[in-house]
């Protein structure tokens, strides 16, 4: 063996190692492309970046460095429980075809007055992958499966239970009525309160900021309500979380809550709108009426304006019929008057809607503003809305859709807890 074969290794050996350095250098390339290990599955860092820019677009939130800090880590949180839905998903032998994918590309589409095709169009204009639109939308559905195959048979209302809500609902059916969106966050276990809490506050500075609260409950919302946008339509108060409650009931239309501790997480909450008793009915009832409407100009004098005055006031003293109405209608001013047979209530100016509630059957109005000019009402016929409370079915329902989803959140805290997840 000469000297240079002594002291040199043989070339096998170089070759070994440069392709250990280079397997090791790869390898630690690919461990910076992990956002997380959920059981045996990655989500990378581009899932992750993909994700962001979804959640950025949809909610009209500015794709900056800062905003994306701020949604990073409850973005990376939603995504593994994702994955877990889909491994329980699967563990189950529940599978979510292409074609129901595919469907929900479709409904989306049909709800926001697009065309067919035009979904993707967008996501492509805005750069983001249709592939991170379908991964969430596969989750969710296999998720919905999972809870009712699995879930539903655990739910049994009694016929008790529902009589005694039915019963509720009589008792408040003439309480104020709250037409409230929300977003829950909710808490696995108390040393997440402050994460919590930073995340609402965060949401709440975007959607002031200008961010769409139905968007961003749609990505973020643990409610079920999340897949409508957070709204939960209208409810009374006694229908609420008693800290929500106290809260909406300070609240003035079109004012949005900070963030709401109750014992399992935080609420926020929008109040879109407020009725009271008989509003909703009111705006309801069908009339038929009799019109007759002197012709008066916008340019019309004062002069003028009396002399058409003093017609109306004359109907509206001298007329006591419908048929009589219509008679003085055609006889004196035949192109505005005449008779409207179904007329919806709601559908009147408000200026003069409640003048117009207020009439007995064939009692003539005072002289009013019209369309046209000044005129007089009568009101020939009127059906109130009756006062329809749910059937017990429907009761039923809403109950074992509130016990259901209940299940569904302590499920998913169960798979939370039993999963091995790696923050990288």
């Amino acid at each position: 063996m000469s000297f240079f074969e002594s002291v040199m290794p043989p070339m096998k050996w170089i070759f070994a190692l440069v392709l250990l350095a280079v397997s090791m250098k790869l390898a630690q390339a690919q461990e910076t492309r992990i956002a997380a290990i959920v059981n045996d599955e990655v989500v990378s860092i581009d899932d992750l970046g993909q994700r962001l820019k979804l959640i950025l677009f949809t909610s009209k939130i500015e794709d900056n460095p800062a905003n994306r800090r701020r949604l990073e880590a409850q973005t990376l949180k939603t995504l593994i429980d994702e994955h877990l839905q889909l491994q329980e998903a699967k563990r189950l032998d529940i599978a979510v075809p292409p074609d129901e994918i595919e469907q929900e590309f479709i409904s989306i589409e049909q709800q926001n007055n697009m065309k067919k095709g035009q979904l993707d169009d967008i996501l492509k204009q805005a750069g983001v992958s249709r592939t991170s639109l379908a991964s969430q939308i596969r989750a969710s559905i296999a998720w919905r499966k999972l809870v009712r195959n699995r879930l539903s048979q655990d739910v049994n209302i009694s016929d008790e239970e529902v009589s005694e809500a039915m019963e509720h609902i009589k008792e408040n059916a003439n309480a104020a009525q709250h037409r409230v969106a929300e977003i829950f966050l909710g808490l696995d276990n108390p040393t997440q309160d402050d994460e919590i809490h930073k995340l609402a506050d965060q949401l709440i500075g975007q959607i002031r900021g200008g961010a769409n609260f139905s968007a961003v409950a749609r990505q973020f919302s643990q409610s079920p309500t999340a897949a409508v946008g957070g709204d939960l339509g209208w409810v009374t108060l006694d229908q609420l979380n008693p800290s929500v409650a106290t809260a909406v009931e300070r609240m003035k239309p079109g004012e949005m809550s900070y963030p709401i501790r109750t014992p399992g997480g935080y609420y926020m909450i929008y109040l879109i709108d407020r009725r009271l008793p008989g509003q909703n009915a009111a705006a309801e009832t069908t009339l038929s009426i009799a019109q007759v409407v002197f012709p008066l100009g916008p340019n019309a004098s004062e002069e003028e304006r009396k002399r058409v005055e003093e017609q109306a006031l004359e109907v509206s003293e001298g007329a006591r019929s419908c048929g009589e109405m219509v008679k003085i209608g055609r006889d004196r001013s035949p192109q505005l008057s005449g008779q409207i047979p179904e007329l919806r209530a709601g559908d009147l100016p408000p200026e003069i809607r409640s003048d117009i509630l207020g009439l007995k059957i064939a009692e003539p109005s005072r002289p009013l503003p019209l369309r046209g000019g000044i005129g007089v009402v009568m009101v020939c016929e009127r059906k109130d809305p009756e006062n329809v409370l749910p059937t017990h079915e429907q009761v039923a329902n809403a109950l074992g859709q509130e016990r259901l989803d209940t299940l569904a959140r302590r499920y998913m805290r169960d798979l939370r807890r039993a999963a091995f997840v790696d923050y990288r």
